[in-house]
Order: structure tokens, then C-alpha cells, then sequence
């Protein structure tokens, strides 16, 4: 009896591992990975990576295979890993070597830096053995080169036609960036010719091929806004999967436009991202209002806001801890990532704290921190296991939409289906203040704040409060009913899976090549108060 249940509760989370719909992803949290930089294989040098070298430190397809216990124990159900086509080959460039991977030759070839066919197949296989999903960058837009007249013979388009001619974005021209280079004279991207038909078929057949033939669930796409609107939905509709698109604008009218039937799933909600910056950066304009309204014009833009990419990080941004000098800062904007509407998404090392400003200073190593058992990625590992309870607990917290319910200068309370988050910008210092709001709840309403596994009394008017003279720390408040066979706060869990190639949701145990301990809710409320947040 109990198989089955494990086997139930498993498929209702975790559907075909092949083809996955955008669907199948809004259930997902993805952690994402630079593959020369996750892990290295037993015995290399553990620090000789310096990333502003900006040079190959050693990771790959096997080494990101051999250590996915550290992923999963977080309770991440996919991960995303830099572009696998092959790149430049030859002289170190002006910005040094193409160990990100973002550096296109042939698209049609793989990299054989981070591994063979079969190395990335056996990550494949490995991840659907876990009931996890695969999702591979991909760069459409344009290839690379060290000047405006390359030799074609080298890329997998190799006419003079397939390409744009040279010139420089003209930025705020849409003409201009879509036909135009990006890069500069050092390392030019020579901007690849997708309104040409046989571009649009080879493009076509490539990525069909590629998802098939690794399995691939979903694709992150390069500079999606670098190419015409009209290439996407046949690219992805070949592709077969989830297509979520970086769209680098913080205007929500102008990134929104590329979601939807006439273009891509979703995009990184850069929007969204730039608003939590405005709203929690210690220091900064922790500008509340900015994140209000920015989930107003989500909902109203938004063809599907439950699609949409959340994150705090990724290699093109500063690592938060670089702009941001106070923890509680992080934790109250990741809060918001995994609780609103969207797709969590932790980008690598943010967890550990990293604090690299830009690149090339933002894609540092990972094994330096020893995959240590930190308080964000505690909390990393309570979100993860609370989405996936709700996930499977309710039929409709997923797709429900994010309601504000209050907001002050300080703080923003909101519900999405039952539950009931509420986040601060005071920081981790004691602070005279306290917010309250209002709920649909009822007084006789049972909740508990599962990050500390505190009650909370509900008022005649259906009102409630957090203060914090104890300093900002977020709560997120779920009716006890809903907590039932959770696992959280004293509530039995309904399954434990554990071990490698379990098929579940949330993973409490297992043996780890890298350090991957039970995280529970009473570990991030013990470190919260051992702070005495």
C-alpha cells in the first residue's frame, strides 16, 4: 500500500519525463547551472579556478550527473545548463575563453569540452531516473567570431545570405536589434538571418533532433528578443517542449509581448526581477510600491503569469549579495519568487551566498563553498518542499493568480489560492513596526507560519499581524488543513522518498557524492533563531 501511494503521489507531480508541455513545467523549480562551473571530477585541483581569468576550470556533463543529490535533497525538480553546441576554438579572445558556452561555432555540433553524446545522454537518463527534468540553453540569435568578415565554412550556416551584414545596435530600434550585431569589434556575434526560409528549416530539423535525441524537456532561449517574433512559434512548435525566453527589459509592456501564442511560453521575468531590487536591495530605493505595481501590470500583460520565470540571479545580473548587504533581503525576495505566480529559479552559488558583481566575477565555482548546508539553502529547501505539498495537496493553487492584500513601505502582504505571505525590506536589525492585513480568512481559521512553525491568531475582521522587533524576517502562513500529511511543523509527511532514482517530489534523504542533508522547516526556523531574527 504504501508503493503505492509513493508511486500516486509521485505521478501527480511528475508527468512524462519527454515532450514536457508548459504545463508540465508551471509544477517545476529549476536550478541553474554554468556547467564549466558546478563540479569537478574527482581529484582535479579544488582551487585553481579563479573566475576572472575567464578561462575552462574543468566541470562538465558527467561531473553535473555524478553530483545531482545536492540539486535534488533542495527539492529542485529540473535543472537548466549552459548552451551544449559546440564553441569557438582557437586564441584566447580579448574576454578570454568560451567556458560559458554562449560562444556559438557550429550549433549543429556539441562541445566537447563538457563531454560526449553519451555524457550528456547519461545526464539525461540520470535526471528522468529522479523524476527531474532536463532544460539545455540554446543561442539562436547569432554565432561568433573575432571580426565582421569570419570564415562561414566553420558555422552551420556557411552562405553570406544566412547572415545579417554587419552593424552596430542602434538600442531602442527594434529594426536594429533584431538585424544587427550584438558583441563588439573585440568578439563580434554575427547576427544569424531568421527570416531566411532555409534558416528557419535547418533551425527547424537541428533543435527537433536535439530534444529527441537527449531527451532535452525544455529549452531557455539566448536573446530572444534579438530575433524576429514570426521565427518562434515554428522553432519551438519543431522543439516540441517548454520554450522560456530571456527578454533583458524591465518594461513589462515590452517584455510581456513575447509570451504568448505569437511568440515563446514565457520569458525570465526580468520586469518582476528588477522590482524585487527596488523593493528588498539593503541598500537601496526599497521602493515597495515598484513590486505592487509591477505585479499589477503582470497580471494585466501576461498571457499566463504562472509561466514566467522567477529569479534573483543568473550570468548576466550581480549576484544579489553584491548588491544587497543584508540577508534577510534575500530571503524575504526568494520568498516571493516560490510563493507568487511563476516558475522558481535559483541560478548557482546563490545559495552559498556568492557575491560576484558582474561578469565574469558572477560565474564563480561552486566547490569552493564545499556545498555547505547554509541557511538559504534551508530555506531554498522548505519553499521547494511547501510548492511541491501544495502542488499535489490543492487543485488549484498552481494556476491561481497572486492577490496583494496589503502593502505599506515596509512590508507587502499577499494570497495566492489559501495561503497567505507576507514580506518586509526592514532588514535583519530589531524594528519598531508592524504590519497588518487583511484575509479572506475567518477568527475560528487555524494558521501556521511554516518557516517557524508559529500560530497565528486571526481577527474578527479576518485581519492579521506580523511585527518585528525581532527583525524582517517573511512569514508564510497556510491553513492547517492544507499542512496535513506535509510534513511541516509536527504534521506527518505523506511519503519519504529517498535514495538515488527515487521518483519524487520532494527528496528528504539520500546518499550524496557532495553534502545533501534532510532539510526540514524546524532547520531554517532553528538557524533564524539562532540569529535572533
Amino acid at each position: 500500500m504504501q508503493y503505492l501511494l509513493n508511486l500516486l503521489l509521485s505521478l501527480s507531480l511528475f508527468t512524462s519525463a519527454y515532450a514536457a508541455t508548459a504545463e508540465d513545467w508551471r509544477k517545476r523549480s529549476i536550478y541553474q547551472i554554468i556547467t564549466d562551473r558546478y563540479a569537478l571530477p574527482e581529484g582535479a585541483d579544488l582551487n585553481a579556478c579563479d573566475p576572472a581569468k575567464q578561462t575552462f576550470c574543468g566541470g562538465t556533463w558527467k561531473t553535473i550527473k555524478d553530483n545531482l543529490d545536492y540539486i535534488q535533497n533542495a527539492g529542485f525538480t529540473a535543472i537548466w545548463i549552459s548552451p551544449v553546441s559546440q564553441n569557438y576554438e582557437g586564441p584566447r579572445t580579448p574576454y578570454g575563453d568560451p567556458y560559458h558556452g554562449y560562444w556559438i561555432a557550429d550549433a549543429s555540433k556539441l562541445n566537447d569540452r563538457f563531454g560526449t553524446a553519451d555524457d550528456l545522454k547519461a545526464l539525461s537518463d540520470e535526471l528522468h531516473s529522479r523524476g527531474m527534468y532536463l532544460m539545455v540553453d540554446v543561442v539562436v540569435n547569432n554565432v561568433m567570431a573575432l571580426s565582421t568578415k569570419p570564415d562561414l565554412s566553420t558555422y552551420m550556416f556557411k552562405q553570406e545570405s544566412q547572415y545579417h551584414p554587419y552593424c552596430p545596435i542602434d538600442w531602442g530600434n527594434t529594426t536594429s536589434e533584431q538585424n544587427c550585431w550584438l558583441g563588439d569589434l573585440n568578439v563580434t556575434l554575427p547576427d544569424v538571418n531568421t527570416q531566411d526560409p532555409t534558416v528557419v528549416s535547418a533551425y527547424s530539423a537541428w533543435i527537433k533532433a536535439l530534444v529527441q535525441e537527449f531527451n532535452i524537456d525544455g529549452l531557455r532561449i539566448d536573446a530572444a528578443k534579438h530575433v524576429d517574433m514570426q521565427f518562434w512559434p515554428q522553432f519551438c512548435g519543431a522543439a516540441g517542449v517548454y520554450c522560456i525566453g530571456e527578454v533583458f527589459d524591465a518594461d513589462a509592456g515590452q517584455a510581456l509581448q513575447w509570451q504568448g501564442k505569437q511568440a515563446l511560453d514565457a520569458i525570465l521575468n526580468y520586469p518582476v526581477y528588477n522590482a524585487l531590487v527596488a523593493a528588498f536591495a539593503i541598500p537601496g530605493a526599497q521602493n515597495m510600491s515598484a513590486l505592487t505595481d509591477m505585479i499589477a501590470q503582470v497580471k494585466q500583460k501576461s498571457s499566463d503569469p504562472t509561466l514566467l520565470g522567477n529569479f534573483l540571479e543568473d550570468q548576466d545580473v550581480p549576484r544579489w549579495a553584491s548588491i544587497s548587504v543584508d540577508p534577510q533581503s534575500l530571503w524575504n525576495a526568494m520568498t516571493f519568487n516560490w510563493m507568487s505566480d511563476g516558475i522558481p529559479i535559483m541560478y548557482y552559488g546563490q545559495e552559498q551566498g556568492f557575491n560576484g558583481n558582474a561578469d565574469p566575477m558572477n560565474r564563480e565555482p561552486l566547490w569552493p563553498s564545499k556545498y555547505a548546508n547554509t541557511t538559504t539553502y534551508q530555506l531554498a529547501t522548505t519553499l521547494n518542499k511547501l510548492r511541491n505539498h501544495l502542488i499535489n495537496a490543492t487543485e488549484d493553487w498552481l494556476t491561481s493568480q497572486v492577490q496583494v492584500l496589503s502593502s505599506t513601505q515596509e512590508a507587502i502582504a499577499f494570497m495566492k489560492g489559501d495561503v497567505v505571505t507576507i514580506l518586509t525590506n526592514v532588514g535583519s536589525p530589531p524594528a519598531n513596526v508592524t504590519i497588518a492585513a487583511r484575509t479572506p480568512f475567518s477568527n475560528s481559521q487555524s494558521t501556521t507560519d511554516i518557516l517557524t512553525c508559529t500560530q497565528f491568531a486571526i481577527g474578527s475582521n479576518g485581519s492579521v499581524e506580523v511585527e518585528y522587533s525581532k527583525g524582517g524576517r517573511p512569514v508564510i502562513l497556510v491553513p492547517e488543513e492544507l499542512l496535513e500529511n506535509s510534513g511541516f511543523c509536527g504534521h506527518n509527511a505523506a511519503t519519504v522518498v529517498s535514495g538515488k532514482g527515487a521518483q519524487g517530489a520532494v527528496t528528504t534523504s539520500g546518499a550524496s557524492a557532495r553534502p545533501g542533508p534532510v532539510l526540514l522547516a524546524a532547520g531554517f526556523a532553528a538557524l533564524l533563531a539562532a540569529l535572533a531574527l
